[in-house]
């Protein structure tokens, strides 16, 4: 309705707090709607319904009465298509949404568990990546897997090198799938997965790693992937796969990945002032 004043009342109108706080929050949710879709297969959708409203207006402005009808009636579904078509989007969305805005009390101010299980982790992807054995492991975050493992082989054990080189053995029966890793524990094995419906992956990625972009993609849950092709070492956050890495490349993006904004921010701030420290005595020995 602001928009809709005349001019000098609108900017009269524009000055008051309240509208500022409203203009504001429209801004913000534009951007982030915006800053979520870009670079994914929502942009080429969302332009295509922009497409669609551009020709709608030229119906209307143009009185095409024929074309306007069809696209009037259309316009009656397009809410259930907006959801159908971005339903992996919207989800993310809400998952961000929570993890940004859960209550302070309830946010962990720790890892999610020690360092010592990393190295398990990672020791585990290493020696299977020497002898190319694929494997896919998912470490449950914030947003629980209980689908998805209610759907593969229940173990409820200790996370250990050996069990997960055991599970992943070709010869054992619960090697095909993936393992889903809950705090310290090995919840389940043998779990499937969704995969990805990203058109713009490599066509080298194979249903693995395909399957680990899209458990990512519907949560917040990390994966490690070891090719059984070439046996180089992935690591999968939101979507965003990162391939050919070490030991140490992988425990340090696990240990990123896993570990709370309030450690995060003291390691930042403890590196930052490292930085600044070493620059103070390189320009005093220069």
């Amino acid at each position: 309705m602001l928009l809709l004043l005349p001019y000098t009342e609108y900017l009269g109108r524009l000055s008051e707090p309240r509208n500022l706080v409203d203009i504001a929050l429209v801004f913000f949710v534009v951007y982030a709607v915006l800053k979520l879709v870009r670079g994914t297969r929502a942009a080429p959708m969302a332009a295509g319904i922009a497409a669609f409203a551009l020709l709608y207006w030229l119906a209307v402005n143009q009185e095409l009465a024929t074309l306007a009808f069809v696209l009037r009636g259309a316009l009656l579904y397009i809410g259930v298509a907006i959801i159908v078509l971005f339903q992996s989007e919207i989800r993310q969305a809400l998952i961000s949404f929570g993890n940004r805005f859960r209550l302070p009390f309830t946010r962990k101010h720790r890892g999610q568990f020690g360092e010592g299980v990393y190295d398990e982790i990672v020791l585990s992807a290493t020696t299977l990546a020497s002898t190319k054995t694929g494997a896919l492991i998912v470490i449950e975050r914030g947003v629980g897997l209980k689908n998805v493992i209610d759907g593969g082989v229940k173990l409820d054990a200790e996370l250990s090198y050996d069990l997960v080189v055991t599970i992943f053995n070709p010869t054992t029966p619960l090697h095909d799938g993936a393992v889903i890793v809950r705090r310290h524990r090995i919840a389940a094995a043998a779990c499937f997965l969704p995969l990805t419906l990203n058109p713009r992956l490599s066509k080298d990625l194979g249903t693995r790693h395909r399957a680990a972009i899209g458990i990512t993609e519907d949560t917040d849950a990390v994966a490690v992937v070891v090719s059984e092709e070439t046996g180089l070492i992935s690591f999968v956050q939101g979507g965003q796969i990162r391939r050919a890495l070490d030991a140490t490349k992988l425990r340090s993006l696990i240990f990123h990945a896993l570990e709370s904004p309030a450690g995060a921010a003291r390691r930042d701030k403890e590196r930052k002032r490292a930085e600044t420290e070493a620059e103070a005595e390189e320009a005093i020995t220069t």
